[in-house]
């Protein structure tokens, strides 16, 4: 275990304390942020151009928002209207949209060239999605990707995604592939990392509070120190997350909390999930919940079904209804099942339906 990151109870004095200096401080006089409507959201992804299939699905599921990818080609202004009009027109609302160019820059994080570039396409990113109505967005702040092993089999021999920290594995993110020992030539300090995010999030944040988007950080996945010399110090642990919501200091950035990212790393990370929920959930600062569960925390991991990993998730609905979490709450990483794509997603829906309504009945206001 990381001992600079361990979380105790003097730690969580400390950070309760500046926590409550933080809410304190008055907003910035331009941000704008959008109320949510109370109550937990459930949640699903359709494609970058959804189908009338896919919409009728949403709605059969009885969910009432759904996420959309997309890239620097669908990343506009006209079209974020036409496919908020198109998901509205069949009663739906739109979460967010996504944007695979900028939603994790290997420029921005590691200081690359064309990193200003970069940052500009986000802000202008930024100012579509507000201009369009969309007021969320989730961003993530990994040098060399998302990292997996061959994949493996879970319950019911279902394919799915694994990491094992001893056998290495590769990095991907948009068609990109990082490789081990050293991704981008080099091993990079966390200093630069920190400097490189401060540089980042000033720039972002001004740009988001004008246009009234919030910005939901993504943990590192997996949320390991360091990484073919890229360290995980900020988003992969409890202490680096209450250090780069102070840095930013902005009513418009927070957390989208993936759980499962989270318990993969254990010990690593610092907090418990449920730790994470409490402390920044008080705070109103998770907008996003990534509602998904692994077979065991690092050095290795294999994606489950819901009600199969070593968490029982229904205490993670349970706290997000007892700091009144608003946000929206959506399945991801589903293993392959035999059915099509809609089976796993429909599981993931009923289970994470009868979890809430479990916590609503349970939890009183």
């Amino acid at each position: 275990m990381n001992e600079q990151n361990t979380f105790s109870r003097r730690d969580l004095g400390r950070v309760a304390l500046a926590g409550a200096a933080l809410a304190q401080l008055a907003p910035n006089a331009r941000a704008t942020v959008h109320p949510f409507t109370p109550g937990i959201k459930l949640s699903l992804q359709v494609s970058q151009d959804p189908t009338p299939e896919e919409l009728q699905f949403v709605q059969q599921m009885g969910v009432g928002y759904v996420n959309i990818p997309g890239d620097m080609t669908t990343a506009t202004y006209e079209n974020f209207v036409r496919l908020k009009k198109n998901v509205e027109a069949a009663g739906l609302k739109v979460w967010n949209i996504g944007n695979t160019s900028v939603h994790n820059m290997e420029e921005v994080t590691l200081n690359l060239p064309g990193r200003d570039a970069k940052i500009a396409e986000y802000q202008q990113f930024l100012r579509n999605l507000g201009r369009a109505g969309i007021y969320y967005t989730t961003y993530a702040h990994m040098g060399n990707g998302i990292w997996s092993g061959p994949r493996e089999t879970t319950r019911g021999g279902a394919s799915s995604r694994a990491f094992n920290l001893n056998e290495g594995g590769v990095g991907n993110w948009a068609g990109k592939t990082f490789q081990q020992p050293l991704s981008h030539g080099r091993v990079f300090t966390e200093e630069e990392i920190w400097e490189n995010y401060t540089y980042f999030i000033k720039r972002a944040a001004p740009v988001a509070e004008e246009a009234g988007v919030r910005i939901g950080i993504h943990p590192d996945d997996p949320p390991v120190p360091i990484l073919a010399g890229v360290p995980r110090c900020i988003f992969g642990n409890f202490k680096g997350y209450v250090r780069a919501m102070e840095i930013a200091n902005s009513p418009n950035v927070g957390i989208c909390l993936c759980c499962g990212t989270w318990l993969e790393g254990g010990t690593l990370t610092g907090a418990t999930v449920l730790q994470m929920i409490d402390h920044f959930g008080k705070q109103g600062k998770i907008w996003k919940i990534h509602f998904r569960n692994v077979s065991a925390p690092l050095p290795h991991f294999v994606e489950t079904f819901q009600d199969n990993g070593y968490f029982d998730m229904y205490q993670i609905m349970k706290a997000l209804r007892q700091v009144k979490f608003d946000g929206c709450v959506i399945g991801d990483h589903f293993p392959a099942t035999v059915g099509g794509k809609y089976v796993p997603v429909a599981y993931s829906v009923g289970y994470m339906r009868g979890l809430l309504e479990r916590a609503n009945a349970e939890v009183k206001d």
